[in-house]
């Protein structure tokens, strides 16, 4: 079994999700092979929140092609994967508080 740091890897903090912490729902970077369930177990216990998620949303992000790395080739940013966990009305979580 993976430990729940490297299931979910960082908080993933843009103005969309900033917009869906209103709804209840957090973004997260996630290791590519996780599954919903592992982060939500992950999730609970790495926060504190036992019960309270109601839903795992997760997509595969493909990465950028980037301008040139040097003067023939183009290069690309990794693939990653993105999961929106929602949880019950009036849960929070810390790692957002501050933003």
């Amino acid at each position: 079994m993976k430990d729940n740091y490297q299931i979910i890897l960082r908080p993933h903090i843009t103005e969309k999700s900033t917009l869906l912490r209103e709804d209840n729902k957090y973004c997260f970077v996630v290791n590519r092979q996780a599954s919903k369930l592992e982060i939500k177990r992950a999730a609970e216990e790495l926060f504190d929140i036992k019960g309270s998620i109601i839903d795992v949303h997760t997509m595969q992000v493909r990465g950028k092609v980037k301008g040139r790395m040097n003067r023939y080739q183009r290069g690309r940013r990794p693939h990653w994967k993105k999961a929106i966990i929602t949880v019950v009305e009036g849960t929070r979580i810390p790692v957002f508080e501050s933003i």
